[in-house]
């Protein structure tokens, strides 16, 4: 896949795609049926998608809590395993922001990106304001040249798929719900980074990982599937992974920490992929270490019986 990021310096090989326009944040399954119209669009076609970093919601708000369910990092590895061929991934600032509806259809989509065809979800807002709608861009393609497909909105059990709807699940402890929608796990992805290994003191150590950023699950216990990207231990694996500020210890900025079964290595600085399954419990503050470890053996018995039966 291609990661093309100025649509006004775009290679002729990166031009004619068919692309899926939208923030895509967790690729969930209402995400995949507009990038099948895509694809279908014009199956000769390069398979595009355009989106933009940062996130439209957090260049307005920057100071709002986290609210996104992927990196862009991990949004692009998503989009690649789907056959996206190339990712238009476009620097969301004043400039492109300060475009209207049709300087958009015009600057971006038509003489920047050079698109043969476009499919937006039928929610779609584009331009200043947000004043451009899925219906105007198709009478804006109509004029520029290029072809527009209006999606419908996706439902699943009676319920809208959003990553709206995927953030509520997830902070409702409700892993398995959430990936009905995503139509995969919900992962959290990034590099182990330093810890005060006191997992390793307990008998559990630990690969930690940042969530900054990222829209936090509900703290507590989870039985997840861990997948080591790269390095000598490459390879999937199963665990029990804490989520939250470790009220144990005093600590109070949020982390994931997995113990993963059956492991003996050296996983700092290694990239991880952690999908949260089930939910076991939440966070609790322990008398003692020793209750503490009792808990953490039952936590792990608990979860092992969850993932064997996956």
């Amino acid at each position: 896949m291609r990661i093309i990021s100025d649509y006004q310096f775009v290679e002729d090989c990166d031009r004619g795609a068919t692309a899926a326009i939208g923030n895509f944040d967790g690729v969930h399954l209402g995400h995949r049926s507009v990038i099948e119209l895509a694809r279908n669009a014009a199956p000769d076609a390069p398979l595009g998608i355009v989106t933009f970093d940062p996130h439209p919601r957090a260049y307005f708000a920057p100071t709002a809590p986290p609210f996104q369910l992927m990196s862009s990092a991990a949004r692009a590895s998503r989009l690649a395993k789907v056959g996206v061929e190339r990712l238009y991934q476009l620097p969301f600032n004043t400039a492109l922001a300060s475009l209207t509806p049709f300087d958009f259809a015009d600057k971006v989509i038509s003489k920047g990106l050079g698109l043969k065809h476009v499919v937006v979800g039928a929610d779609f807002c584009f331009g200043k304001g947000r004043a451009g709608t899925a219906a105007d861009l198709v009478q804006f393609g109509e004029q520029l040249g290029f072809g527009v497909t209006i999606a419908p909105l996706m439902e699943r059990s009676e319920q809208t798929v959003s990553s709206t709807a995927i953030r509520q699940a997830l902070a409702e402890a409700r892993p398995r719900d959430a990936a009905a929608m995503l139509g995969h796990w919900h992962r959290i992805e990034g590099p182990v980074i330093g810890g005060e290994q006191r997992g390793r003191e307990l008998g559990y150590p630990t690969a930690n990982m940042s969530i900054d950023g990222l829209h936090p699950p509900a703290f507590g216990v989870y039985a997840v599937l861990v997948d080591v990207l790269e390095g000598p231990h490459a390879g999937s694996y199963r665990g029990v992974a804490s989520m939250g500020i470790r009220p144990m210890f005093g600590e109070n900025k949020p982390n994931l920490e997995t113990f993963v079964f059956d492991f003996k290595g050296d996983l700092y600085g290694t990239p991880l992929s952690v999908a949260l399954v089930e939910h076991l419990r939440g966070e609790e503050k322990f008398d003692s270490l020793d209750a503490l470890i009792a808990q953490m053996d039952a936590d792990s018995l608990q979860a092992r019986k969850i993932l064997a039966a996956l």
